[in-house]
């Protein structure tokens, strides 16, 4: 079974590529919305998350006041790196759990989506690794598109700084999304038709 890692910078289209793969058959693993399930109220992660940063980050139903933990962490490495340290070793018994799945599913492919994928050592369990970026002004107009407010936008992007640069080395393939829609897609296409070739 291929397996597919995909990364890249926020607002570059990670989950757009996923979407594709997954409508050509693939497994699509969103690390993104496991690391969500594994801070809900009841889970463990959760509660380490809290005894950390404290209880100022609970709403008042119980669950993780994300947005205020996010406006915490994109300022401040060190508490991004708190979180993570929490956070990452969940998430990857999770995907580990849904690679295996998936195989036993006979998935023809697996895709993992996580903008973590290098520095938390997913990578090295992947056939390939397809790096997707864009130009910085789409990459704004993307999150911007999503209702992010200008100066979070702004904050997220300067808090990823170089991250594209950082992660070519690692990339089997490099998918630049700042072209149309369509162009995007069929180089999607093409990069899977190589892939699974």
């Amino acid at each position: 079974m291929m397996k597919i890692g995909i990364t890249g910078p926020i607002g570059c289209g990670k989950s757009t590529v996923a979407d594709w793969l997954g409508a050509l058959g693939a497994f699509v693993i969103d690390a993104d919305d496991i690391a969500r399930d594994v801070t809900v109220p009841g889970e463990p992660a959760l509660d380490a998350v809290i005894e950390r940063f404290g209880d100022r980050y609970l709403l008042p139903d119980g669950a993780l006041d994300r947005a205020a933990l996010a406006g915490l962490v994109f300022s401040d490495p060190a508490a991004l790196a708190a979180l993570e340290a929490i956070v990452h070793p969940a998430v990857r018994s999770r995907i580990e759990s849904a690679f295996a799945a998936a195989e036993e599913a006979g998935a023809p492919a697996v895709v993992v989506e996580a903008i973590k994928l290098v520095e938390g050592g997913l990578a090295a369990d992947c056939d390939e690794v397809w790096l997707v970026t864009c130009d910085q002004a789409a990459q704004r107009e993307r999150l911007l598109g999503r209702g992010m407010a200008p100066a979070d936008a702004d904050q997220r992007i300067a808090a990823q700084g170089d991250l594209a640069e950082r992660l070519m080395p690692a990339a089997s393939r490099v998918i630049d999304t700042s072209a149309t829609t369509a162009e995007t897609r069929e180089r999607v296409l093409e990069a899977w038709a190589a892939a699974t070739g």
